[in-house]
């Protein structure tokens, strides 16, 4: 299994998996449930009215309506809940995959194989793709299914799309946890610095269109190619989907380029 890292990475993450799984089926059942009992308050829609424009704009709450199931969902799931879980999953294995390895002193074993550093490094990235799109793909369809069961009924095209874009918005962090970690072996700082740039990224992207000199900087940040063209109201965008994929490619580059240049801890 050695010869096969990410096989062998996502074997010791079973457990893990399975808790992260159960974990969000849990939360997207909860959220289905509450919605019959909130979907004829008119007071929910007037109290996001009121909310000051800062706070609409920080939690994607401009032109969403509560009493709909995709506003509700919107507002509820996918502009903070769910983004945050999987950007915790990404970043946390990111950070993981070489400096985790040793950090528990089994990276000798894992460079004793045969196989090259690159090899090690580009199947930790696969085994945290394929992580990443499982969770997301449990999320999706526990939506459709678990809000079909509360009348929460939401376009599949609309959930297909949204999962997509969280997809590719929790691989960009986990990259950059992955680069930092692979380049650096310490897998706090990895942790450290995807968390600091996930707070910077979220209130660029939030209040960019309320400061002026951070206007010019809203496009730059991952959660506008994940959330300004509204994918679970509108569909895919491609050209967000290719900015994203293509940084996460490029964070992987540099985690290959970090790995091979340094000694590694055993």
């Amino acid at each position: 299994m050695l010869a096969d890292v990410w096989r062998k990475t996502l074997f010791d993450q079973r457990r893990a998996l399975v808790g992260w799984v159960s974990s969000i089926v849990l939360v997207v059942l909860l959220y289905a449930a509450i919605w019959p009992s909130l979907r004829d308050q008119p007071s929910m829609s007037d109290f996001l009215d009121q909310m000051p424009e800062a706070f609409r704009s920080l939690f994607a709450t401009a032109g969403a309506d509560m009493s709909t199931p995709t506003g509700y969902i919107q507002i509820e799931l996918m502009s903070f809940m769910a983004p945050a879980l999987l950007i915790i999953y990404a970043v946390g294995q990111g950070s993981s995959a070489v400096a985790g390895e040793e950090d528990r002193h089994s990276i000798d074993l894992l460079l004793g194989a045969p196989v090259s550093r690159t090899r090690v490094l580009l199947d930790k990235a696969l085994a945290l793709v394929i992580g990443t799109v499982l969770l997301v793909v449990v999320t999706g369809v526990a939506l459709v299914l678990e809000g079909a069961a509360f009348d929460l009924h939401l376009p599949v095209s609309g959930v297909v799309a949204a999962m997509a874009h969280l997809a590719a918005l929790a691989l960009v962090f986990g990259g950059v946890a992955l680069a930092v970690g692979a380049g650096t072996g310490h897998a706090g700082l990895a942790r450290g610095a995807a968390a600091g740039l996930v707070v910077v990224a979220y209130l660029v992207n939030g209040l960019g269109s309320m400061v002026d000199w951070l206007e010019p900087l809203q496009r730059y940040s991952p959660f506008y190619q994940y959330a300004a063209h509204d994918p679970l109201r509108t569909g895919m965008s491609y050209p967000a989907l290719a900015v994203a994929l293509a940084t996460f490619v490029v964070l992987v580059a540099v985690a290959v380029w970090g790995f091979r240049r340094r000694d590694v801890r055993g």
